[in-house]
């Protein structure tokens, strides 16, 4: 039997590179070979033991890219030697959720990295009609679709209208991403964060403004964008309890709040605000056929997102990559670890 490394998480805060066995797939499953990962937070959480869903031990990871090194034929186009990436989020099929087309929420819903094991491995097999032609993109790039496709799922969720005003919560990745996605639908969109560093990536990406909530008074600053309306949509990417308390306060009357972070805490608040407002709130869990037309959005020129990446590290060097990342200063956005 042919062996691989992957990152193992034996346990919360024990991390290695180990040999397995190479996975043989099965009848209308594909061997795909790694070529980017991207570490997202659930894999910290995971890491850290703060992630309520992983289980251990756990092979992390659900953003990639890959090449396609055994396939049969197939109805979708796809061949040996394609670079593609895929949907890492299994669902059941069977489920009320999954009934009516909601796969993304399906009740016993397995996130590769998360409740299955996921793809910070040499090679993975996955089944076929969940494997994307990456229609010419890099290989680096094929592995931002995955966290552009949550945000983007959650953006069109809020049904986000031309001119509206935007507060994101949060200049992280996934941040940046709803930051993106929103100004793709026409709205002028404000990012806040504690981070200097993030805010200027935020910038730099296209923000119409952002503002620095550790140094600059919030409520102050959004009523100076607004009129004193208050904002048109909050988009919370931060899963703090303060945040989400933030997105009712500070949006207007009738206006929306689009909750993306995992938060990993209570909140208390008196939900007569809600009704007060009138506000639409919605959550939102991984992403709905969403793949394809990001893969098309990308590859037409229309959006540029390799300025994502902060840092690329060798897969010999993921432990450091976990590590910085569990101690980020807010100087890393988007890490990739490079499987060749």
């Amino acid at each position: 039997m042919e062996k691989m490394k992957v990152v193992h998480i034996k346990e919360a805060g024990k991390i290695e590179v180990v040999e397995i066995d190479r996975p043989i797939p099965k009848k209308g499953e594909a061997l795909l070979k790694i070529k980017y990962c991207g570490i997202c937070g659930s894999d910290i959480a995971t890491y850290t033991g703060n992630q309520p869903f992983a289980t251990y031990p756990r092979i992390p990871g659900h953003e990639f890219s890959a090449e396609i090194v055994e396939i049969e034929a197939n109805d979708f186009g796809l061949e040996k030697g394609m670079h593609v990436t895929a949907n890492p989020y299994f669902n059941c099929g069977s489920c009320y959720s999954c009934q009516r087309g909601k796969v993304n929420c399906c009740e016993s819903n397995e996130t590769m990295g998360v409740q299955r094991d996921g793809s910070f491995a040499e090679y993975i097999t996955m089944p076929i009609e969940r494997i994307y032609d990456g229609k010419g993109l890099s290989a680096k790039t094929l592995a931002l679709i995955e966290p552009f496709s949550i945000s983007y799922h959650a953006v069109n969720r809020g049904d986000i209208q031309k001119g509206d005003n935007v507060l994101v919560f949060g200049a992280g990745a996934i941040g940046i991403f709803a930051m993106i996605s929103a100004k793709l639908r026409g709205a002028k969109v404000y990012i806040t964060d504690v981070f200097d560093g993030r805010l200027e990536h935020a910038k730099m990406m296209g923000a119409d403004g952002v503002i620095n909530s550790a140094k600059e008074d919030l409520k102050e600053k959004v009523t100076e964008i607004t009129n004193g309306n208050g904002m048109d949509v909050c988009i919370e990417a931060a899963g703090l309890p303060q945040t989400f308390l933030n997105t009712i306060d500070f949006a207007a009357f009738g206006g929306k709040s689009i909750l993306i972070g995992n938060g990993k805490k209570e909140t208390t608040f008196n939900h007569s605000i809600l009704l007060k407002k009138e506000l639409d709130v919605y959550g939102s869990r991984n992403s709905l056929n969403d793949f394809v037309p990001l893969i098309d959005l990308v590859s037409s020129g229309a959006v540029e997102i390799d300025k994502m990446v902060t840092d690329v590290f060798a897969l010999e060097d993921v432990i450091d990559a976990f590590e910085v990342l569990t101690n980020n200063d807010g100087s890393k956005l988007k890490v990739l670890v490079r499987f060749d």
